[in-house]
């Protein structure tokens, strides 16, 4: 008899997800982690009153009445809603592209002025069928916003020219003919008060949880704990890069206390130019709203400037490059998962994937449920 029913590899949304329902049932878990903390890449920590989002911001966000009653069983969200506002040499445009944008832009006031300058901009560069991001953009906003707010930081954010990139990637952002300037379409929308960390922790409340633990160099002695394995971490990673390694987008952080009490009056400041070396800067103190515990004001502020690079072997993995090559790489390493009954693939990583946050708590819950 093994000592665990589970061993759950990353103390992430996922693996927390999985970990709580299934100890729900009855069955023994084991979680652990290679960093210091729970909560994986949504991990939050305290400094001077205000919750830092360390690997960057997360603003949850569901039409999934489903995924929003669990996580409500181990939180509760507060008010804030996510509107992005960028900076393209000192000009200052709202996001997602709406009527605020299209006015700032050129100085239309209706939907159909800013309908006709787009669609007059498409024409002129004779796109029909979008083959890739640069295309796809210019389809959408016209050439002047594809300049000035998408062009620099999506190839600061990829690496790559927007003419090598795929299409479907700029097809997440909105564009409303309305002046409303909420960055999601979401019923559902907030952050945990108190922090993504503490949310996770209250979903493991109970459950073993070994940090600062390497399974890939432990993997014989750790498997021999449980009798069946969730792995969320990097799915070449496991099969020790055997096929080849799949490409991801790294992002790195610099991060500063202000003895200020507002340095941009905004949660998330996208910086579009080429020349700016980072892609946005990033204010916590304002996802509460610059408010401590007891509501009052804080009266410093901590900023982040991110960095998007190119990932190498040691780096953070954070977002898969989905590519044809890649995906095809996956698929053979995905193959290679399904000869092991005992152990399962899940989350960004396992599954090299871009999940939203309410899609990682899904595909768990779901996984769960099958399992059970």
């Amino acid at each position: 008899m093994k000592k665990y029913d589970y061993l759950i590899v990353g103390a992430g949304l996922y693996g927390a997800v999985f970990a709580e329902r299934m100890t729900s049932v009855g069955k023994k878990c084991l979680v652990i982690d290679k960093r210091p903390h729970i909560a994986g890449n949504v991990y939050t920590h305290e400094v001077e009153g205000i919750q830092v989002h360390q690997y960057g911001p997360h603003t949850f966000h569901t039409n999934d009445s489903e995924v929003w009653e669990y996580l409500n069983r181990f939180t509760k969200f507060n008010r804030y809603t996510c509107m992005t506002i960028a900076n393209y040499h000192g000009e200052i445009y709202s996001l997602p592209f709406n009527m605020y944008t299209f006015n700032k832009m050129w100085g239309v006031k209706t939907p159909d002025e800013a309908m006709k300058k787009i669609e007059e901009q498409r024409q002129v560069m004779g796109i029909t069928e979008p083959r890739n991001l640069e295309e796809q953009a210019i389809s959408l906003v016209g050439v002047d916003i594809y300049e000035k707010l998408v062009k620099g930081y999506t190839e600061k954010q990829w690496g790559r020219l927007c003419r090598d990139l795929p299409p479907f990637i700029i097809k997440r952002l909105p564009v409303r003919f309305t002046y409303d300037n909420n960055y999601f379409n979401a019923l559902y929308q907030g952050i945990p008060i108190g922090g993504y960390t503490q949310m996770v922790a209250n979903m493991l409340k109970g459950i073993e949880v070994r940090l600062g633990v390497g399974y890939l160099e432990h993997k014989a002695e750790l498997d021999n704990l449980a009798d069946k394995v969730l792995f969320t971490g990097p799915i070449d990673a496991y099969f020790d890069y055997q096929l080849g390694s799949l490409e991801y987008r790294s992002v790195r952080f610099e991060t500063e206390t202000l003895d200020i009490p507002n340095y941009q009056g905004n949660p998330v400041v996208n910086y579009t130019d080429r020349e700016t070396p980072y892609t946005r800067i990033i204010e916590h103190k304002w996802f509460e709203f610059g408010k401590d515990a007891e509501g009052n004001d804080l009266p410093k502020t901590v900023i982040s400037r991110e960095f998007s690079t190119e990932w190498k072997p040691g780096d953070e993995p954070y977002y898969p490059v989905n590519d044809e090559k890649n995906q095809e790489l996956y698929a053979n390493y995905r193959a290679l998962a399904e000869r092991i009954p005992n152990v399962l693939f899940g989350g960004r990583l396992g599954e090299y994937k871009y999940y939203d946050m309410d899609q990682v708590v899904k595909a768990a819950l779901q996984t769960a449920a099958r399992t059970l």
